[in-house]
């Protein structure tokens, strides 16, 4: 486990803001920054840098006290918010090193590098490189490497620099440490002090008992966590991914033409992992690294599984050409991965010369595909499912008879025999999503009608056929209030200007209607 700091996190930010990305001053040629926030109704420092540590500043100072012994100060307001942005920027990161990257607010990561450092020449190159990177674009970092995350954390807190404590070597290496190292509250620290108890060690050799009587549990399970007694699990801020692939270069690349050769080399590293489990990529993640510390995540899906190299590099040309100018190579991508977010089974069975029925298009797949990378995230439809379909619902109202579903998501066709509207039934062009109320005058009450009014426009009925009887969807507990169990009696009626429009009565007139007066609703219009 690699525990990550950054002590000067909010001061860092404003000062590569100020000066760029790479920029660094000592503290002879720059006033002391730091930063304030109100603390109980008195501004107090909340962050700052090197130069102000170095004149014996601290956090939570009264900002009025320090002022008057630095008139010098360089005060800017604290961003909690911003420096939240800028820690998750920063474990985006640091997903170059570990895909299990978690988030220790507010200025700490933890980096599971399990399987992952001999990558880097060991331990003690990925804590070089990680450290030297991270001083190249203008932090202050310190880290550890620690069998535990309690000890990494400790360690990279409280040691003199980068260490890597051993496994088994975490009782010596933490028992000087003050008990601050082990991530105690206040109050009980405060209380520890009291009973002479200052330091990891004295903690571990005092009795077990009477500690947790008199400060409860939560210290020792601390302690515990440290040494490797008790496990500690992180939660990593990113899915893991099935499978994935990586290329990192010695040279940076900046072209889209090399972004796509690269990607097709790594769509076919990951072929041979897919074909061995018999599946293939729903759902994939293209990931760019720029050498300055941004990242780009391109992510595409699929409506059936894919495996094929060729395939997958058109999805991803179509979203390459959605993001456009928003993919700034800046000085060019060093790390790029690809990435299976989700799978599924994919049968490796021979083809046949059917028509398609049974397993769908593929060719339809592939645009539909293609056509949702394009799209991307600003899609109108929706932005989770961007190219959607009709699917035919099993229902006898037919503003319900359809509705819309991601084309991506597999919805075989209703039976034939279960089809809401038979095939040999007109149905207008255009269907209205709810029918509206409008006033018919008919010649007889369960006739046709004659004249009707809708959205404040007469319309002088010159013909009508019907009716065409509905019956309401009694069952179900789901079934909205508004449908009623009474029948509809559908007319095609055609106005004095030869436009065509179906109407429809709800309810029976008498004592078959319950006393209730019919309504008429305008559903649909014809071409």
């Amino acid at each position: 486990m690699l525990a990550l700091t950054f002590p000067h996190l909010s001061t860092d930010r404003i000062a590569r803001g100020r000066h760029g990305r790479t920029w660094r001053q000592t503290g002879a040629e720059a006033p002391p920054l730091v930063t304030a926030h109100k603390e109980k109704n008195a501004m107090r420092i909340a962050g700052l840098d090197a130069a102000a540590e170095a004149r014996g500043l601290r956090r939570g100072q009264g900002l009025a006290d320090a002022r008057a012994a630095h008139p010098d100060l360089d005060i800017v307001p604290a961003d909690a918010e911003a420096d939240r942005r800028l820690l998750t920027a920063l474990a985006d990161w640091c997903d170059r090193y570990t895909p299990l990257v978690a988030l220790d607010a507010p200025d700490g990561l933890f980096l599971d590098i399990t399987g992952c450092a001999h990558l880097f020449g060991g331990e003690q190159g990925l804590l070089a490189d990680l450290l030297a990177r991270l001083f190249e674009q203008g932090f202050t970092a310190c880290a550890s490497v620690a069998a535990t995350p309690g000890a990494a954390w400790a360690a990279a807190r409280f040691a003199d620099g980068p260490l890597i404590v051993e496994p088994g070597a975490e009782a010596p290496v933490l028992g000087p440490f003050p008990l601050a190292a082990l991530r105690l509250d206040g109050e009980t620290l405060a209380g520890l002090a009291k009973v002479g108890l200052k330091t990891v060690r004295q903690l571990a050799e005092a009795p077990r008992a009477p500690l947790a009587r008199r400060f409860g549990r939560q210290c020792l399970l601390r302690l515990d966590q440290a040494l490797g007694a008790v496990e500690e699990a992180i939660s990593p801020r990113l899915p893991v991914p099935t499978l994935s692939a990586e290329r990192r270069l010695a040279e940076p690349v900046g072209r889209i033409e090399d972004v796509e050769q690269l990607l097709l080399a790594l769509a076919m590293r990951l072929q041979g992992g897919l074909e061995r489990r018999g599946a293939g990529a729903r759902a994939l993640e293209y990931a760019l690294f720029r050498v300055d510390g941004v990242v780009y995540r391109l992510c595409v899906g699929a409506s059936r599984p894919v495996r094929d190299p060729e395939t997958v590099v058109k999805l991803f040309r179509e979203r390459l050409a959605s993001v456009g100018d928003e993919l700034d190579a800046g000085f060019g991508f060093d790390v790029v991965r690809l990435s299976v977010l989700a799978d599924g089974a994919m049968d490796d069975g021979q083809g046949d010369f059917s028509d398609g029925t049974d397993g769908g298009d593929p060719d339809l797949a592939i645009l539909l595909d293609r056509i949702a990378a394009r799209l991307g995230a600003n899609a109108p439809v929706d932005a989770r499912h961007p190219v959607s379909r009709l699917q035919a619902v099993e229902s006898h109202e037919p503003e319900r008879a359809e509705e819309l579903r991601p084309a991506s998501q597999d919805t075989p066709p209703l039976p034939a025999n279960k089809m809401s509207v038979p095939p040999a039934v007109p149905r207008p062009a255009r269907l209205l999503a709810r029918p509206e109320p409008v006033e018919v005058v008919a010649g007889v009450p369960e006739g046709p009608p004659q004249h009707f009014r809708w959205r404040r426009a007469h319309y002088r009925v010159t013909r009508a056929e019907g009716p065409e009887r509905i019956a309401g969807e009694w069952w179900g507990h789901e079934a909205p209030e508004d449908l009623h169990p009474a029948p509809r009696d559908y007319y095609r009626v055609e106005d004095e200007d030869g436009r065509r429009y179906w109407l429809f009565r709800r309810g029976l007139y008498g004592a078959a209607g319950g006393g209730v007066a019919p309504e008429w609703f305008l559903h649909g219009m014809f071409a």
